[in-house]
């Protein structure tokens, strides 16, 4: 695997070091040049001639994502957003007055905030599913909120892998359960997809949802949802336009047969040709082999982290992946943010309410996540593979960094980075006086015997 030319294959490592991903990653050249190609072609031919001429190329992200999740293209369909995914599938759930909706403690904001509308449209009821001892969601927990009353849930909506820590929820259990009980089952598969491999009937859901722009390494306004034929044949989408459905009668439409019928017409088509490329550009890689890499650097930045002085990993759950979270008293996340920035580091800062539940749990204030980065490997036999971070801020001094393995194409020369400090009160760290400077180098210059560069 040649490190060099996948480095080559993403312009934005040469200049900086990328900790940002489980935000928005780095795309490989192959993805920017698919996009600008497109919107070359639709200024010289014109958005619809183009679209006519590129059907190929538009069809690509529904084979390749097929691929990936191990089901039908015609159980796909790509959208402008998870979220956008994610909500045709939850408002069109035919809800009642009594209907009970069981999710996770660690689900996503946005999605909890569609809950709470649904409570107060419809007078729902909406519970967190307990957790065992190490984090994950505690199945027989599941099974009793199930039974507890003659009608069951309608809905059991779960987020694969939180943003706020590196646990994987036992999504399978899960998905036996819901088959088993007739229950419709929606997976946020945000965190999750492009990280590990996923096998959407292993998993037993009925609906998967995702993002182009994090781990897939994908454009910015692109997401897919996976629909089974099980779950089209009883449920419609949220919202119809003339793309997913056809007007048959002054009183009548006939949907799409396919996934399609969740989409819209308008979307960005440089984006959809983008997104295949980058679903493509992970499959040479292999997911096997992505997913081994980065629960490899995972364990070794929290062997390192475990041997600092004054810091508590908050990382627990039966399996874990790239992310993960720990607390240090040092400076708040601005600080932290505007350090790494001013030394060429990306990261982001994210409040409690991304996680509210979780972070209520984690830490009594919000959690600082920062990220960091090593190597994996990528198509023609190149590898690199990143770990990100992620800060969630609050005003309190004590916070909480998460560093997450997570595959790019970047530049792993830690030694000559700045890392974040953890001493005095001030923004003008420096290397020398950072804590975790040694373990991040130990992880970024860290490579399998099988990879060169």
């Amino acid at each position: 695997m040649d490190l060099v030319k996948l480095r080559a294959e993403t312009v934005g490592s040469q200049a900086r070091a990328h900790f940002n991903n489980a935000g928005s990653a780095l795309p490989p050249t192959a993805v920017v040049q698919a996009q600008h190609a497109y919107l070359d072609l639709e200024a010289k031919l014109g958005g619809y001639e183009a679209v006519e001429q590129q059907q190929m190329a538009l069809e690509r992200p529904y084979a390749a994502l097929a691929q990936m999740l191990s089901c039908e293209p015609d159980e796909i369909a790509i959208v402008t957003s998870a979220t956008t995914a994610w909500q045709q599938v939850f408002f069109g759930l035919p809800f009642q007055r009594g209907d009970r909706i069981l999710t996770s403690r660690a689900e996503y904001g946005s999605n909890y905030l569609a809950y709470i509308q649904a409570m107060k449209r419809h007078h729902v009821e909406v519970s967190a599913i307990p957790e065992d001892d190490l984090g994950d969601i505690d199945v027989g927990a599941l099974e009793s909120l199930i039974k507890e009353r003659p009608q069951k849930p309608v809905l059991i909506a779960v987020t694969h892998v939180p943003t706020s820590s590196g646990r994987v929820y036992s999504a399978e259990a899960v998905g036996r359960v819901a088959q088993r009980e007739g229950i419709t089952y929606l997976l946020d598969a945000c965190q999750s997809i492009g990280q590990m491999p996923l096998d959407v009937r292993a998993l037993g859901c009925d609906y998967l949802t995702g993002t182009g722009r994090k781990y897939l390494r994908g454009p910015r306004g692109s997401g897919f949802l996976y629909a089974s034929r099980k779950a089209m044949a009883k449920h419609e989408p949220a919202a119809l336009d003339i793309h997913g459905a056809t007007w048959t009668g002054e009183q009548d439409y006939k949907l799409d047969p396919t996934a399609k019928r969740y989409e819209v017409y308008e979307m960005s088509m440089a984006a959809k040709v983008g997104l295949g490329v980058a679903v493509e550009y992970a499959l040479n890689l292999g997911m096997p082999h992505i997913w081994d890499r980065v629960c490899s650097l995972a364990t070794l930045m929290r062997q390192k982290l475990e041997e600092l002085p004054g810091l508590e990993l908050h990382d627990k759950g039966r399996q874990l992946c790239g992310i993960i979270s720990f607390s240090l008293k040092s400076h708040s996340p601005a600080e932290v943010k505007a350090a790494l920035a001013s030394k060429g580091i990306n990261i982001s800062v994210s409040a409690a309410p991304s996680t509210l539940l979780d972070f209520r749990t984690l830490l009594p204030t919000p959690a600082l996540a920062a990220s960091s980065r090593a190597t994996w490997p990528p198509a023609h036999g190149s590898t690199r593979v990143q770990s990100f971070s992620r800060l969630e801020t609050s005003a309190a001094p004590a916070c909480s960094w998460t560093v997450a393995s997570r595959l790019s194409m970047e530049r792993a020369t830690a030694s000559s980075r700045a890392v974040p400090a953890s001493g005095k009160q001030s923004s003008a760290w420096t290397a020398q006086r950072c804590p975790l400077k040694d373990t991040c180098q130990t992880v970024f210059t860290k490579k399998p015997a099988n990879i060169r560069g």
